[in-house]
């Protein structure tokens, strides 16, 4: 599958290229910086052209992921260079206008899909992310991209742009300026944010995170999510009244107006008490794996760095609110909290039967003949750096001792220091190793 995404060297642009390619795809990506470019795609393993007509004219599937404002004017330059059969899809944040320019310009016998992703390019997979597909018509493009889609787990709405536009003044529109004016108030405050912190409910801190994510996204991309949406200065403007209603009934202390304006809207907001419940596992998660990390110091731990996916294995020495320092045998490592998520026992064991080579060892040992072989294997199974433990043979006869059986185990470590603490094991239990 040829596939060229035009603006693959940034941004989202560059993550569905990346993504794409690991699938088997053979992709271009096109970007105004040639050097930049082939640097981008030399590294994550795709081709470079600067020519957008170029690209178009050679791909089976043509994605844009240039910036909202300059959508319209890539469509209508690329539009006659398309191929015959391909498909032209958009994933901008606005739906309406890139909608009307494809209906416009693309030439008969090419497909179009105007297309949401509504991710950015943090995330590591499709896994439950939402795709929004917003078709004028539908064609043997249509199903190919929901069965593909599906495949990769994506949750997908299927809407017209009108509604999709309409959505999006709430779902981006408002929350997002309103976030920015958090943000910004808190600056015009002078406010020390880390400090206030410490005097937060989970609450105010899991939502400074959230303000703090959309602060940190291309203020050029929330600007023209902002403008180019016809539906949003609607929204701002009941956004505007609503907080001058509330901030009036506060001035002239209208308990009674107040109080019924908030019962009110929370009454409108969908199933109280599932967000109370969503919220709450989003605090509880947070504070679990923070007591995990407690409760793992002088423990051998695997941290994975929640973007780049790399694991780090080692002794985790020291824990502060906001660093956790592993020992790795040699060197020691210092991880941000907020980067790092702690693997289970399974993902551990996993880790390490990967990046540790494994060795076999058998061991016979005289135990009372009541001894369970299946539970002293269990017992063994159980000593860390032991993967694996099965009974190979149970013995009584002249050379054993009446009352006792010889039992041999053969176990697999990815440490042949486990083999002491094995051993060590079995004589605890009361074994005599043969």
């Amino acid at each position: 599958m040829q596939i060229t995404v035009v603006g693959g060297t940034r941004g989202l642009g560059n993550w569905i290229a990346k993504f794409l390619s690991k699938k088997g795809c053979d992709v271009t990506i096109t970007g105004r910086n040639s050097e930049l470019g082939r640097s981008i795609a030399k590294k994550i393993g795709v081709k470079y052209t600067s020519n957008n007509k170029k690209a178009a004219n050679i791909a089976q599937i043509v994605i844009l992921a240039v910036p909202i404002e300059n959508t319209p004017e890539t469509i209508i330059e690329i539009a006659p260079h398309l191929k015959p059969g391909s498909l032209l899809m958009d994933v901008t944040s606005v739906k309406e206008e890139p909608a009307k320019i494809m209906e416009e310009h693309v030439p008969e016998g090419v497909e179009y899909l105007p297309t949401h992703p509504m991710f950015g390019p943090r995330v590591r997979s499709l896994d439950g992310q939402v795709v929004v597909l917003t078709p004028i018509k539908k064609g043997k493009w249509f199903e190919n991209v929901v069965k593909f889609l599906k495949k990769e787990n994506a949750h997908l709405i299927e809407t017209t742009p009108q509604i999709h536009d309409q959505m999006m003044s709430i779902v981006q529109g408002l929350t997002h300026f309103t976030y920015i004016s958090i943000a910004a108030t808190l600056k015009k405050l002078n406010v020390d944010v880390k400090e206030s912190r410490k005097f937060a409910s989970p609450i105010y801190s899991l939502m400074l995170d959230m303000i703090a994510r959309i602060t940190a996204q291309n203020p050029y991309l929330s600007y023209y999510i902002q403008t180019r949406n016809n539906y949003i200065p609607q929204t701002h403007d009941e956004f505007l009244k609503t907080y001058k209603k509330l901030k009036e009934l506060i001035e002239n202390g209208d308990e009674a107006g107040f109080v019924h304006t908030m019962s009110d809207a929370a009454k409108h907001l969908d199933d109280l008490e599932a967000a109370l419940g969503r919220s709450d596992k989003a605090i509880f998660a947070l504070n679990q794996e923070l007591t995990l990390l407690k409760n793992s110091v002088g423990k051998e731990v695997g941290l994975r760095h929640i973007y780049s996916g790399k694991v780090h294995f080692g002794v985790l020495e020291e824990l502060s609110a906001d660093f956790a320092v592993l020992n790795l045998r040699n060197k020691t490592v210092k991880l941000k909290i907020s980067n790092i998520e702690i693997l289970n026992p399974a993902q551990l064991e996993q880790y390490k039967n990967n990046i540790c080579p494994r060795k076999n060892f058998d061991v016979s040992v005289v135990l009372p003949e009541k001894a369970d072989p299946e539970l002293i294997a269990e017992l063994i199974r159980n000593n860390s750096d032991v993967v694996d433990a099965n009974v190979l043979d149970v013995y009584q006869g002249s050379q054993i001792e009446e009352g006792m059986k010889s039992i041999t185990f053969r176990y697999i470590v990815t440490n042949t220091s486990a083999r002491n603490k094995v051993e060590t094991l079995l004589e605890g239990v009361g074994g005599l190793i043969r």
